[in-house]
């Protein structure tokens, strides 16, 4: 049963469990350093061994992804069309645009944007596949314009296929796990380097993110999954079954509610436990909430939105809108009853690849400026340069870079 406490523990609940990060470093090192040296031998061993993979291929041929995009029923189709509608308007709207401005006589400056040459999205297809990851890294990367846009899963699902196939997505790999990161991170004969790779994974594939950023751009390290409810009074039911759409994802996952009432507390309480009786995911769910999730009785609405900012949820749904203008950290907000966070995980149009582990407070979910770059320019006329002069040569030769204050000087400006 979910526990009720109340608010002098809630740094003992929000504290998160640190992930096994080295355990699963030191698993997948030697996958990375296997792929770096034999490229697709080693890729294609590993596929064998972990995910089972028989193909002569591990790049999906256009007649099976023909035939996934035809086993796609019809009521799936006009899901992620409608789904699709609201993604791409959601990621049109975060593209920054080109611009320029004199900031001083003959002193031009502006950004010009340019999408990545190719991106790699990972789609789960564990427990539960998610063929709605698709939509969501694939999308923003078409906005963007990346011309190569490819996408990696351990197993076939016609789903997740099918769904790359309807977006207009031909390079699609069978592989997972670490090797799938390694691939994409180096390249191989067969699989291209990506300038960046996205989208969720267990904590190997975390592991081998972490490990390769830098070598190539990633999203965020993810753990796992996370919501946390500011209520003072609702629907009981709507509540307990928004915290249990978060505990079925994982037994790792969390859900938490802040409340001042003690009476929504107990009615959420026997509500969950109503709900479980029924839920066909209730083994995972019912581990999530005994051990990961509480309801934290707290003092006023100010401190829930300062619990909140502290914790800096994933998810983070609130009654309604006057509360924004507190909120300083969460991956995704839900503001209001009838904005539940699966309405976010599928079709309402912002991204639902989020920041987890308080990574929050330093930036958003995934969008399409992950997929662009942002290149700064200048120009300056004679005049403006001369003008720069001074100060450009004074800075220079403070830095002891002669050679710098010299390239000004000798335009003779």
């Amino acid at each position: 049963m979910i526990r009720i406490v109340d608010h002098s523990k809630v740094g003992r609940i929000l504290a998160r469990k640190a992930a096994r990060f080295t355990e699963a470093e030191a698993a997948v090192r030697p996958i990375l350093d296997a792929v770096r040296k034999d490229g697709d031998k080693a890729v294609v061993a590993y596929a064998r061994q972990f995910d089972n993979c028989e193909r002569k291929s591990l790049r999906v041929s256009p007649a099976e992804l023909a035939r996934a995009e035809g086993q796609l029923s019809k009521e799936f189709r006009a899901a992620v069309e409608t789904a699709s509608a609201n993604i791409r308007a959601y990621a049109e709207l975060q593209m920054p645009v080109a611009k320029s401005k004199v900031i001083a006589p003959g002193l031009k400056v502006g950004q010009v944007v340019r999408p990545l040459d190719t991106v790699a999205a990972y789609i789960p297809a564990g427990r539960y596949p998610l063929p709605s990851t698709v939509l969501m890294t694939v999308i923003p990367a078409l906005v963007a314009g990346v011309p190569n846009v490819c996408i990696t899963s351990p197993r076939f699902v016609p789903e997740i296929v099918g769904t790359a196939a309807l977006l207009g997505v031909r390079q699609v790999f069978q592989i997972g796990g670490a090797h799938a990161i390694a691939a994409f991170a180096f390249g191989t004969r067969s699989i291209p380097r990506a300038d960046r790779i996205v989208g969720p994974g267990n904590i190997y594939v975390a592991a081998a993110k972490k490990l390769l950023a830098g070598e190539v751009g990633i999203d965020f390290i993810a753990g796992p999954t996370e919501i946390l409810m500011i209520a003072e009074e609702g629907n009981p039911a709507w509540i307990a079954a928004d915290m249990l759409a978060q505990a079925e994802h994982d037994t790792d996952a969390s859900a938490v509610l802040l409340t001042t009432s003690q009476v929504l507390a107990d009615a959420v309480q026997a509500e969950i436990e109503r709900q479980l009786l029924t839920l066909p995911t209730a083994a995972t769910a019912r581990k999530a909430i005994d051990r990961n999730s509480a309801i934290i009785l707290m003092r006023s609405i100010e401190e829930c939105v300062e619990v909140s900012n502290r914790f800096a949820p994933e998810h983070l749904s609130i009654p309604d809108a006057s509360l924004l203008a507190d909120i300083r950290h969460a991956g995704s907000i839900f503001i209001g009853p009838h904005s539940p966070e699966a309405a976010g995980d599928y079709a309402s149009g912002p991204n639902h690849v989020l920041p987890t582990g308080g990574t929050a407070r330093l930036r958003g979910g995934l969008s399409s400026m992950d997929y662009v770059k942002i290149i700064s320019t200048q120009e300056l006329s004679p005049a403006a340069l001369r003008r720069l002069r001074p100060a450009v040569t004074t800075l220079a030769r403070a830095e002891g870079l002669e050679a710098h204050a010299r390239s000004v000087e000798i335009r003779n400006v």
